[in-house]
């Protein structure tokens, strides 16, 4: 597909080397600097137009008359509804704004249609929604949901007295006797997709599939802790934190917010009243024994600064044992950051760019199925998608066994009209099912990819 991109900060980047190099689209790159413009077509195989993108005569040049979807992420979201308003009039392509403010939410959601957007993401809110999924789950380092909740894929580190460490893969459910599929498991910087052989270490991080109910009976039978937290401290009065304190209040989580900024505690205040809000400096350690860090059952980092973040994260993993979320916009050094044990980090950028990737592969697929849901796991080596099986194809009717997937392909799920199924060699999809397939082979449009 034809794609144009409209800003080229960290989310744009991302997307394009995204899109050309692993999705394999034609992209042409729109901003306002000459030199990130220069920096991009000479890493990727993307054209790149100056200018900007609120701006006919740019969107012209890029093409947008023969574009099949135009993405505006520029860090000015009035330019980004105008960028999108003025493609959706002058060419006829899908168009996405990512929109940051607050204020915009409600709004945006009754002129959807009259701005001729396909889509409205917002990193913040995402990144949020994110957080307060882990914070339901605290012995998880990511959470990721399918089959319109019904399924979640759950990441956790294997301690060292862990009862699963020597055990293999095949060993689990008959020891255990819990109705869980581990899909993958990270092993220092490598990464796989296991068969029934595989042996688990202390150390490694596992991710396994399974409905909610029984991924808690799976922790409780290894011995790791389930419930909720009750409280939690947040360093940094973000539009991400905004969107997170709310989340929390609403599910009957204490709050309190560190801000040293006293405008924005003035502002979280008003639009956060059943919360705390203090005005400190939450890099300042004596800032934090006296708010409490020391029992808080949860500790979020989100400033702005990669660095405090981790930095504070650290810190607070030596005075409490909570759970401790870190906020990362910057993954350059992410063998660095794992072997750092921060826990959960959360990075908006990939989240916003997984939302979009999933859009333009669900607009660009075939008719045999669709993608319902796609999340990146196993650190961003592999994706877990969930396809909807529309009609009849080579792979319906066919029991599993009999199916040549691709290497490091696995089918972890089947979804048929709300029963959950543990596929084993037997089973078959269906028509009308929904099925989770797990793979470090990116860029799978379509069910019948997974065949070699």
């Amino acid at each position: 597909m034809n794609i144009i991109i409209v800003g080229c900060g960290k989310v744009g980047q991302t997307l394009a080397e995204r899109l050309s190099r692993e999705e394999g689209h034609n992209i042409t790159v729109v901003d306002t600097k000459s030199s990130i413009i220069r920096e991009l077509t000479g890493a990727l195989d993307v054209i790149g137009v100056e200018g900007s993108g609120a701006s006919l005569e740019t969107l012209l040049e890029a093409g947008v008359k023969d574009a099949d979807i135009l993405i505006a992420v520029t860090n000015s979201d009035e330019v980004n509804l105008l960028t999108c308003f003025i493609a959706n009039k002058s060419g006829d392509c899908g168009t996405i704004a990512r929109v940051r403010k607050p204020e915009y939410g409600r709004e945006l959601i009754l002129f959807k249609e009259d701005l001729g957007l396909a889509m409205i993401i917002n990193p913040e809110q995402a990144a949020a929604a994110e957080i307060a999924r882990v914070l339901r789950f605290p012995s998880a380092i990511q959470i990721d949901t399918f089959a319109k909740g019904r399924v979640e894929i759950l990441k956790f580190r294997v301690s060292d007295d862990s009862i699963l460490s020597g055990l293999s893969l095949a060993e689990l459910r008959p020891k255990l006797g819990c109705n869980v599929l581990v899909c993958g498991v990270e092993r220092g910087d490598e990464v796989f997709i296991p068969g029934g052989d595989f042996v688990i270490r202390s150390g490694d991080r596992l991710s396994f599939v399974s409905e909610i109910k029984s991924g808690t009976a799976f922790f409780k039978k290894i011995g790791i802790k389930t419930n909720k937290v009750r409280n939690a401290i947040i360093v940094g009065g973000s539009n991400t934190a905004f969107y997170l304190a709310k989340l929390l209040i609403q599910s009957g989580i204490s709050v309190k917010i560190i801000e040293k900024d006293t405008a924005r505690c003035e502002f979280l205040c008003q639009k956060l009243p059943k919360a705390v809000i203090v005005n400190g400096d939450g890099s300042d350690s004596s800032v934090l024994l006296e708010e409490g860090i020391e029992s808080t059952e949860s500790f979020v980092a989100l400033t702005n600064i990669d660095e405090e973040n981790i930095l504070i994260s650290l810190y607070a993993r030596s005075r409490t044992k909570g759970k401790i979320i870190t906020k990362i916009n910057r993954i350059a050094f992410d063998d660095v950051i794992n072997g750092l044990d921060l826990d959960t980090t959360i990075c908006p950028k990939n989240i916003t760019a997984e939302n979009i990737v999933k859009f333009v592969r669900a607009k660009n697929n075939s008719i045999g199925s669709n993608i319902e849901t796609m999340h990146m796991i196993l650190g961003d080596k592999a994706e877990a998608l969930e396809f909807r099986i529309r009609e009849k194809t080579p792979l319906v009717g066919v029991p599993l066994e009999k199916l040549r997937l691709k290497d490091n392909t696995l089918i972890a799920c089947i979804n048929r009209g709300g029963t959950i199924i543990n596929p084993c060699g037997k089973d078959t999809m269906e028509v009308g099912d929904t099925v989770i397939v797990v793979t470090a082979k990116i860029g799978f449009k379509d069910i019948r990819d997974i065949l070699l």
